[in-house]
C-alpha cells in the first residue's frame, strides 16, 4: 500500500512534546503521528513494522547509554517516584 502525505498545523506546545516522545522512543515523529490517528480512527495501534537494527547500530547504541552506579539507580528511581506524587499531571493534547 503506498503512503499519502498529509500537512498539518499544530500548535508548539504540541510539537514540542511530539519531539520529545519521538525522541524517547527512538523513532520519527511521523511514526508518532501515524499510530495516534490510527489509534483515534480505529482504536487499534497503527501495523507497522519498526525498522530493524543491524547488530553494529544495537552495539553503537548501546555504548551511547548513560551508566549508573548503584547508588545513582536508587537516587533516581526515588527522585522519579517523588515526581509522581509532587508534580502536576500533563495535560491530555487529546482532550
Amino acid at each position: 500500500m503506498k503512503d499519502a502525505h498529509i500537512t498539518l498545523r499544530v500548535s508548539e506546545e504540541l510539537a514540542q512534546a511530539l519531539e520529545r516522545a519521538a525522541a524517547a522512543r527512538g523513532v520519527p515523529k511521523s511514526m508518532l503521528v501515524r499510530e495516534a490517528v490510527a489509534q483515534y480512527l480505529v482504536g487499534a495501534p497503527y501495523e507497522r513494522a519498526a525498522p530493524r537494527m543491524t547488530l553494529d547500530e544495537f552495539v553503537a547504541r548501546r555504548r551511547t547509554r548513560p551508566r549508573l552506579s548503584p547508588e545513582e539507580a536508587e537516587s533516581y528511581a526515588h527522585d522519579m517516584e517523588a515526581a509522581r506524587t509532587e508534580l502536576m499531571p500533563l495535560r491530555d493534547p487529546w482532550e
